[in-house]
Formats: C-alpha cells, sequence, structure tokens
C-alpha cells in the first residue's frame, strides 16, 4: 500500500490526540462522585432549615455516616437570592402565645348593602378575643377596636389592607404593639384567621339571611358562644377554646342543646 506523506503525518496526529484523549479521562485521585441521593438529601437539609449553612449540613452529614467534603456541600447548596429565613410556619409555631391576628371579611345584607366584620383571634386558644360590624371601616374605627379589644399583645398579625391607615399604626405603635405583616395577596400567611372566617361562613352565615348590622353583630354573638364554649378544634386536640371537660359515662343521660338557633347542637350528660 502506498500512501503520500501527508497522510502518515495525518495518522500520527490522530494517534496523538487519542492517546492522550484516553489518557485524560482516565480516574484520578480524589474522592468518589456525589450520588443523586446525596444531592437530594443536602438539598433537603437546605429547605427545611434555612438558617444552616455549609459546616452545620456537613456535620449533620457526617453524624448520619455520608463522608463528603464541606466543600462539596457548599457546592451542592441551592443558591439564595436573599438572606436565609424562617418559615411562616416555623414563626406562628414560636409565636403562638403572643400573637393576635386580625382580618376583615364581608357579608352582603337582605337590602342589598355589603357589611365589614373585624375578627380579633388569639392564636394560643383560637380565641375569638374581640369582634364588630360596620359599613364604612376606617383607619380611626379600627384601631378603636384594638384598644377595646383586649391589654396590648407582643406581636399583631394583619394584611397590607389600605384600612390599616397611619392613625391605626400610630395608634398600634403607642400601645407597644409590634406589627407582622404578610406578604401582598399571601392570605396563606395569616392562616388562623383565614380558617376562621371560612368556618364562620361555612357553619353560619352561607345557611343565614342578614338584615343588618344589628342581626348579624346577634347572629355572630351567637356563633361565637357557640365557638368558644362547644365546638371542638383539631388544632386543639379536639377540645373547645373554653376547655371542656370529659364526661364520663356514668354521669347520666346525653342531652340535646341546640345552639346557634339549632343550625348546631351542643351535648352533655345530665344524671336522669
Amino acid at each position: 500500500m502506498i500512501v503520500t506523506p501527508d497522510t502518515v503525518l495525518r495518522w500520527q496526529r490522530c494517534r496523538f490526540r487519542a492517546y492522550w484523549t484516553r489518557l485524560s479521562a482516565r480516574p484520578i485521585g480524589g474522592r468518589p462522585p456525589v450520588t443523586a441521593e446525596i444531592k437530594a438529601l443536602v438539598a433537603r437539609l437546605a429547605t427545611a432549615n434555612p438558617l444552616w449553612g455549609a459546616p452545620r449540613i456537613h456535620g449533620e452529614l457526617l453524624k448520619l455516616g455520608i463522608d463528603v467534603a464541606e466543600r462539596t456541600v457548599s457546592r451542592l447548596l441551592p443558591k439564595r437570592g436573599s438572606p436565609p429565613s424562617q418559615t411562616w410556619r416555623t414563626f406562628l409555631t414560636n409565636h403562638v402565645r403572643d400573637l393576635v391576628s386580625i382580618d376583615f371579611f364581608t357579608v352582603p345584607t337582605a337590602r342589598l348593602r355589603v357589611l365589614f366584620v373585624l375578627v380579633v383571634l388569639a392564636h394560643h386558644r383560637r380565641r375569638v378575643v374581640h369582634f364588630n360590624v360596620t359599613e364604612h371601616p376606617t383607619a380611626h374605627w379600627t384601631a378603636q377596636q384594638i384598644v377595646d379589644a383586649f391589654p396590648a399583645p407582643p406581636y399583631l398579625l394583619r394584611d397590607r389592607d389600605q384600612v390599616y391607615g397611619q392613625q391605626f399604626r400610630h395608634r398600634v405603635k403607642g400601645m407597644r404593639i409590634a406589627e407582622v405583616l404578610t406578604a401582598p395577596h399571601s392570605p396563606w400567611q395569616n392562616p388562623f384567621a383565614e380558617r376562621l372566617i371560612g368556618s364562620i361562613r361555612r357553619e353560619c352565615l352561607n345557611h343565614v339571611l342578614v338584615l343588618g348590622e344589628r342581626h348579624l353583630r346577634r347572629i355572630l354573638a351567637r356563633y361565637f358562644e357557640y365557638y368558644h364554649r362547644a365546638r371542638t378544634h383539631l388544632s386543639l386536640d379536639k377540645d373547645a377554646p373554653d376547655a371542656r371537660a370529659v364526661e364520663l359515662s356514668d354521669a347520666g343521660r346525653i342531652v340535646e342543646i341546640p345552639e346557634v338557633g339549632g343550625l348546631h347542637h351542643r351535648y352533655v350528660r345530665r344524671a336522669a
């Protein structure tokens, strides 16, 4: 076979490239590659514990028998665009005894008017410490409701509605209450108040034709009396805000007591 000199040189260059390509691909010393399971675990730890950095996560992995370098953990951490922060669930849990939330909801009337209801909810035992009704809510009116509700709580959770104007904020600051504001359009960050409003609608107002302010106050007063004394809550381990004692079977027969005009009933035992 006869070839030209250029062909021989081209073959040599190809052999040279192939040889060094194979040599470069050979594994050299160092740690083994990180598995997908470890990558997922690092991401899971970082998400669940936003205050942890690479050293803390690396230490936790070592205690779990996972031997990776701290530098590797740092490389695997999700990039954060802002400083780490605890979750809303964590914040609410840590402040549940000192936190009060407020919120408005609307109620249509038989006369085609719209009434605004303000509820003030203490998180610890899910107690409605105050409520009121108005057709024209203002910052002054809302601030007065906080004054009427209770001695000042340490924290007040609310949304960014414009009704909480300068006069409201000034009054709250004067009472030495720290305001905790939810993000815009994020009702899920005020979950206890939202859940309360949903219960009021489903269990009471959806079944009543409201005639006016006085009528609505009377209905809500009856509902909140039932809500505090009798209604059991999942978050309170099936207890009521005003704790109910367990009545044993030997205490007597079961008696049915109408509540909220017969929409609900309370059951107690009474001796025959």
